[in-house]
């Protein structure tokens, strides 16, 4: 099924030809996970907004943050079973905690600031080995 612009509108689910064209991309900005009440207005630069009973989370760059965001560029079903698992899987073996919040056609994982370059790495070796 193609969309408007001609594009698959279903992705990858093979978790081994995932992992293998992941293509893990570090954001050089870092990024902060935050609480807001639902009558506020999140501000345009957002990068993932998600309504809670509680409020809202929000996502989004700031200088300030502890958290850098790296995105697969495969475009993963949103069906497929494990990718979430292997890569999770991977970060915890290190130690390094991972938030992954899943876009209609890419996941995006939040590590540690501290430690992106080692869970860039890790998630790299991933599709190396796959």
């Amino acid at each position: 099924m193609a969309g408007r612009t001609g594009r698959s509108l279903t992705g990858e689910r093979a978790l081994s030809r995932l992992i293998a064209s992941m293509a893990p991309v570090l954001d050089d900005r870092r990024h902060a996970i935050r609480a807001m009440d639902v009558a506020e207005s999140p501000s345009a630069d957002v990068f993932a907004l998600i309504r809670e009973e509680e409020g809202w989370t929000i996502i989004l760059p700031d200088p300030l943050g502890d958290w850098a965001r790296i995105s697969l560029a495969v475009h993963s079903d949103l069906a497929a079973v494990g990718l979430t698992a292997a890569i999770s899987g991977a970060l915890a073996a290190a130690g390094i905690a991972a938030n992954v919040v899943a876009g209609f056609h890419h996941d995006h994982i939040l590590v540690p600031w501290a430690r992106r370059q080692e869970a860039l790495d890790i998630l790299n070796s991933l599709g190396d080995e796959a």
